[in-house]
């Protein structure tokens, strides 16, 4: 039986997500109700499982202290903010962030998982560097006691991505939905902050963000001026109203989300 902290953090809010996503995509799939279950029910129970595994990592004695610290890449100066009970709200905006947005991503066959497998790999990187006091000191990362054994839920995390992505892809045999997108988003964000590299995950995902950063933009550009920034959001229906198909859309975000990787993993050396 597991007795990693971290371990249980992850393994039970990425189940707790995917419970919450299968719910909606019941809804949907089964009970025929277009709607799904209503968006505040899904924020809250995103905001549980955020404040909770925020609450296991800053309430206890052995990781409270390094769980308020926030990593900066690229930075050698400052190279860790510390922000005390305050990490709270913002393990909440990760958390939360991080398993909406990749829920968002998920519009083309391929796409969301695709662009999963890198940040997948990155942090099975970064929290096996993080597990490791020889290596963190050397890269300049760090330590975080037991974070080397979530490089191994990282690591499922990939193989899970690869093998659904050869079936998964264009045309689609099978779906992500809710209960994946949901889980998966979730998962990114609980590894992130139980290693402490919660700015990281913007670098990694970049394609995330960017995806979430449209539907933001074109919500507010709406509401504020009555005009639309996009042809469409989030980012990749924008494209495809443009003229790309759907698979040139699919492999352009991939090759961009694997320089995000790429970018994430040199912050290893670049200081």
């Amino acid at each position: 039986m597991p007795t990693n902290r971290f371990l249980w953090i992850c393994l039970g809010g990425t189940a707790a997500l995917g419970a919450l996503g299968f719910w909606d995509d019941y809804r949907k799939v089964v009970q025929k109700k277009s709607a799904g279950i209503p968006g505040r029910v899904k924020l809250l129970v995103q905001a549980a499982v955020a404040l909770s595994a925020g609450a296991l990592l800053l309430g206890a004695h052995e990781t409270g202290r390094e769980a308020s610290k926030i990593a900066v890449p690229f930075l050698k100066s400052i190279s860790r903010i510390e922000l005390g009970w305050a990490a709270l709200p913002f393990f909440l905006l990760v958390v939360m962030g991080s398993s909406n947005a990749v829920n968002l991503t998920d519009g083309l066959d391929g796409l969301a998982i695709g662009c999963s497998i890198g940040v997948a790999l990155v942090f099975a990187v970064f929290s096996y560097v993080a597990g490791r006091p020889d290596w963190s000191a050397y890269l300049f990362v760090p330590h975080v006691r037991g974070a080397d054994e979530l490089a191994v839920f990282c690591a499922a995390l990939l193989g899970a991505c690869i093998g659904f992505l050869w079936y998964n892809c264009h045309p689609a045999e099978v779906f992500m939905g809710d209960t994946g997108s949901l889980a998966l988003g979730g998962a990114f964000g609980l590894v992130s902050i139980s290693i402490g590299q919660e700015l990281l995950l913007v670098v990694a995902g970049g394609i995330f963000v960017l995806e979430a950063l449209s539907v933001m933009i074109q919500v507010a550009s709406f509401r504020l001026s009555g005009k639309r920034v996009f042809a469409m959001a989030p980012l990749h229906h924008h494209f495809e109203l443009k003229g790309w198909g759907e698979s040139r859309v699919t492999v352009r975000f991939w090759i961009l989300s694997l320089l995000c990787g790429l970018l994430a993993l040199s912050s290893l050396k670049l200081r």
